[in-house]
């Protein structure tokens, strides 16, 4: 049997970025994972890319039943700290939109700088790991892995949610947590492209590879980037943002040509060129074949200059508010993220840890914080694991 200070429970971006703070303080500590490799996530994240952070990071860019968790780990733990750690390994990076910052080259450079601090303070990091027991003691933790049994003071879950099974995403935190006596909230999947029944997927698929930049809402939330048309229905940021917020049997409103005043622009058409069909006026601010797909929905007829205010104002009101009814999202499978998790009213939110446990930590996306596409959930993922490590 051996003993360390502090056992963390997953080599994803949480759980190596607490065993460096732990390590840093002196602290013997073990990183493990079922995984063949650390920082799985991180290393397809970003199109290969890893969108690591976010400069516009601010609690209401998070989802959690209490709102305010977040703020304590986000303020201590800035982005502008992991900026200063990129920067320290020679990093490139840039800033694609909205404050998302992304590496020039591959995101394994992140997975690297991660498992370099972990070797220079002193963290141990075994892979291929499975955890079979976890059990409190007097004096910590008693867990049996599939490679003998380790016996820790601090025990972190640091295992992630449910999200893309296929990498081994499993719910083995939410089951530790509430070994343990801590809540779990409905988890669902998020940053997730939502599925339509086949009737409306009939319509839709003939634009599938079309990416237009749209409004999307649902549940008062208004989401402003690209909507990308796929052969299983919407997908795109726009679409991922807005799939934290839609709950099915609720319909999104999509928001089409948002740069435009859309019915001042048919009536210049009205005036300007008052023999051309809806479509082609369409075709004149959308890719041919949405713009012919929306002229056979809202079918006006006859030419454009024919049709009266109030039929234009219906126009511009169906291309403004399209309204869609989702049947579902792609679940797990695709989705970036878990939303729910381990109740944050369980947890001390300046430490991660439980408040009835002394030892335990939870931190990362197995907490019931979620943030939203564009690195937010990584900047979670650092501060969390920042937290937890300058006490664990």
């Amino acid at each position: 049997m051996r003993n360390f200070d502090v056992l963390v429970l997953g080599a994803g971006a949480a759980g190596m970025m607490a065993a460096i703070e732990a390590g840093k303080r002196g602290r013997s500590v073990l990183v493990v994972d079922h995984a063949r490799a650390p920082g799985e996530k991180i290393r397809i994240s970003g199109g290969g890319r890893c969108n690591f952070t976010n400069t516009n990071t601010r609690p209401d860019r998070f989802i959690s039943q209490n709102p305010k968790f977040a703020v304590s780990a986000l303020s201590r733990y800035t982005p502008q700290r992991f900026i200063d750690l990129v920067r320290s390994y020679g990093i490139a990076f840039h800033e694609k939109t909205l404050g998302q910052l992304f590496c020039d080259g591959s995101s394994v450079q992140i997975v690297n700088l991660l498992t370099s601090e972990m070797a220079k303070a002193g963290v141990g990091l075994e892979l291929g790991v499975e955890i079979e027991t976890v059990d409190k003691t007097a004096d910590g933790f008693h867990v049996r892995l599939s490679t003998g049994d380790i016996v820790s003071q601090s025990l972190v879950i640091a295992t992630g949610g449910k999200s893309i099974p296929k990498m081994g995403a499993t719910g083995l935190g939410y089951r530790i947590a509430e070994q343990f006596g801590l809540t779990v909230t409905e988890t669902r999947p998020a940053l997730v492209p939502l599925t339509f029944e086949p009737r409306i997927l009939e319509r839709l698929a003939p634009l599938s590879g079309i990416a237009v930049d749209a409004t999307v809402t649902a549940n008062t939330k208004t989401f402003r980037e690209a909507m990308l048309f796929t052969h299983r229905g919407l997908s795109g940021p726009a679409i991922l943002q807005i799939s934290s917020y839609w709950r099915e049997g609720d319909a999104i409103a999509v928001g089409l040509l948002p740069d435009l005043d859309v019915a001042a622009m048919l009536r210049a058409a009205r005036r300007d060129t008052p023999r051309s069909a809806l479509q082609t006026v369409l075709a004149a601010h959308l890719p041919k074949r949405l713009a012919q797909m929306l002229a056979e929905d809202i079918a006006l007829p006859g030419m454009i200059g024919d049709a009266s205010d109030k039929k234009l104002a219906s126009v511009a009101e169906a291309l403004t508010i399209w309204t869609l009814k989702p049947t579902g999202s792609e679940g797990y499978r695709t989705a970036e993220v878990t939303l729910g998790g381990v109740d944050t009213a369980g947890l001390n939110s300046a430490t991660m840890e439980a408040r009835n446990v002394p030892g335990l930590f939870v931190i990362g996306e197995v907490v019931d914080v979620t943030g939203w596409l564009g690195g937010y959930n990584f900047q979670w993922a650092w501060a969390s694991g920042w937290a937890a490590g300058q006490v664990a």
